[in-house]
């Protein structure tokens, strides 16, 4: 028994007259939500099936040409695309006759389309009902999100793609591809894959798949273009005295020198450690230093640091002080 396609308006989210920004926006913020690699166990499953409706409606409603023909004819659109095709190259070869072609517009705005469609191009797949040439139609483009980690843009990846094709009489199957990403690649960037979209009709060339890369947030890079920063803790007495400490990279972990008398939020600059760039170089890593301390110091630490607080120091407030009595 088949099953009722939903609404590709009401599977994004938004009016029937929405925006083009709207349907941009609703899409990303869905893509986000549903990304089975987001998710684990029996919901995985779940969300791979709306993340496979998500990337089919936004298909559609993301081309205008596309979403004016899913306005007119439905989830039955590109067989009215190719129909429409089939019947112009017929009609530029001498087929038929006038009356026949307006028989068929009355029968397409009025009849029942699979019916149709049958009746033209016929059920052996060689000819149409009447001898004349069939006509074909390329493939739809389709397009998907792909998440990528810092560490993936850093050197490329091949991710597997899952995609939903059209099949046998208008259904949806689902395929999974292997795609390369080369390194390197910006967030936002739409990369193109010849030849792996829908299937063309009657011989036609497939369509194209296209990418949307969208790169995850990382709990210890902050990424800003092609360079990258790091929160690096160091303590008092790394800071003071100076130290060679070990800090992270996208790579392997590295030896700094945090040179003595550093300073909260001071920058240490890797050159040439951050991401690739569209030049063929690479940006930097930065460490923004953090003085931490002990939350708990043991009793050895705690006489130092009573010690230190025996010793006259100036007041390291004292600038604050006088600037907020000049402005009273």
């Amino acid at each position: 028994m088949a099953t009722t396609q939903r609404d590709f308006y009401d599977i994004l989210g938004v009016p029937r007259g929405a925006s083009a920004d709207e349907i941009k926006k609703a899409y990303r913020r869905l893509a986000r939500q549903y990304h089975p690699d987001l998710h684990t166990g029996t919901k995985k499953t779940d969300m791979e099936r709306k993340f496979k409706e998500l990337n089919e409606a936004h298909e559609v409603l993301s081309d205008p040409d596309k979403r004016k023909k899913y306005d007119q004819y439905g989830h039955r659109w590109q067989e009215a695309e190719a129909y429409e095709k089939a019947r112009q190259q017929a009609r530029e070869s001498g087929f038929g006759g006038t009356r026949q072609d307006e028989g068929f517009e009355y029968q397409f705005g009025g009849g029942d389309f699979s019916d149709l469609f049958e009746s033209f191009f016929g059920r052996g797949g060689r000819t149409s009902r009447q001898g004349g040439p069939r006509g074909s139609a390329p493939g739809q483009d389709t397009e998907t999100v792909v998440q990528l980690t810092l560490q993936e843009v850093l050197n490329g990846t091949t991710k597997r793609v899952q995609m939903m094709e059209q099949g046998v009489n208008g259904r949806l199957e689902a395929k999974t591809i292997d795609v390369r990403i080369p390194a390197g690649v910006q967030d936002g960037t739409r990369v193109r894959v010849p030849g792996k979209g829908q299937p063309g009709f009657n011989g036609g060339k497939r369509g194209d798949l296209y990418l949307h890369v969208h790169i995850q947030d990382d709990p210890v890079f902050r990424r800003q273009g092609s360079d990258i920063h790091v929160t690096l803790p160091v303590w008092p007495w790394e800071a003071v005295l100076g130290a060679e400490v070990t800090a992270p990279t996208l790579a392997d972990p590295v030896k700094v020198r945090v040179p003595a008398g550093s300073r909260a939020d001071s920058k240490l600059r890797l050159k040439g450690k951050g991401l690739p760039t569209a030049s063929g170089g690479h940006g930097d890593l930065f460490y923004t230093l953090q003085i931490v301390v002990p939350s708990s110091p043991s009793d050895d630490e705690r006489k130092l640091y009573e010690q230190l607080n025996r010793i006259s120091h100036p007041d390291p407030r004292a600038e604050l002080i006088r600037l907020t009595r000049r402005h009273a």
